[in-house]
């Protein structure tokens, strides 16, 4: 897109906290954030936890590209299209970051599969950045 466009691509991921991306070869969502924008992002499953109606397949885009999804769901799972489940499935991945988050580090990486849904066909991969972290950085649209 034409850089004067771009604009609310960077307001999207910051608000965010977090750049994802997914690689469907090693089933993977990955996750890049300084610990305040991965808290940020499980603020964001809190919210949608008491925010959405419990209808099944409800759902929320995240992201100026709309990739990763919230969706309610009748059991936790992670797969292409983004994570699943009741709000206290939400709630539980929100404690699972915090959890994570706690004990981390920048530039350490930590993998949540079995500790949300044990049968997930997809990891979540957080990558511990440093405070000073853009998520916007990362968006290859913005480049150059």
């Amino acid at each position: 897109p034409p850089r004067s466009t771009l604009f609310p691509y960077t307001t999207l991921f910051r608000s965010l906290g977090v750049h994802y991306s997914s690689d469907d070869n090693t089933k993977e969502w990955h996750l890049h954030g300084s610990k305040s924008g991965l808290i940020r992002f499980a603020k964001k499953l809190e919210w949608f936890a008491r925010n959405q109606n419990r209808a099944l397949s409800e759902h929320v885009h995240l992201g100026p590209h709309s990739y990763l999804t919230l969706t309610t769901w009748p059991e936790p799972r992670l797969d292409d299209r983004g994570i699943w489940g009741q709000p206290d499935d939400f709630d539980r991945l929100a404690d699972i970051f915090v959890g994570v988050l706690d004990s981390s580090s920048p530039r350490q990486t930590h993998c949540i599969r079995e500790q949300f849904a044990s049968s997930a066909q997809y990891i979540l991969v957080l990558h511990i950045e440093s405070e000073s972290f853009d998520p916007a950085s990362l968006d290859p649209q913005l480049a150059g």
